[in-house]
């Protein structure tokens, strides 16, 4: 896990990243921004509490946990939801219990990261490099 820690990943690809923001009812304006951005992500880890950091020219969002523990969290869009991140081996699985629930698998493979972004039947695909 060490390998991916600390490591900032820039997004290179996207897909269907407005139809899942649609399915979150995100308003057109939201999307056209969510769409123009390519957000660098960055995880760190200090104790047993990791630090997942997205950056963007707009915004920095920052969500603090601990592995298997429900926190509460503000999504990209505003809505709170209540989260719970797990991991296993090289995949972070993050469930978002909202309306309506979604999930992010993030699967970290040496200077690539592949988010998998899913809410009911719509499936986003990004993929992000290490800078």
């Amino acid at each position: 896990m060490a390998a991916f820690l600390n490591k900032k990943f820039k997004l290179v690809s996207s897909e269907k990243f407005d139809e899942y923001m649609q399915e979150l009812k995100i308003g057109f304006v939201m999307r056209k921004l969510g769409n123009s951005a390519t957000p660098v992500v960055e995880l760190t880890c200090e104790g047993d509490e990791y630090t997942f950091t997205t950056t963007t020219m707009l915004k920095t969002t920052t969500i603090k946990f601990k592995l298997g523990e429900e926190f509460e969290e503000e999504r990209g869009d505003g809505a709170k939801v209540k989260s719970t991140i797990t991991m296993d081996g090289n995949k972070m699985t993050h469930v978002m219990k909202g309306d309506p629930e979604s999930t992010i698998v993030r699967e970290f493979n040496g200077d690539e990261l592949k988010a998998v972004l899913t809410v009911n039947d719509v499936v986003c695909t990004r993929i992000y490099k290490a800078e």
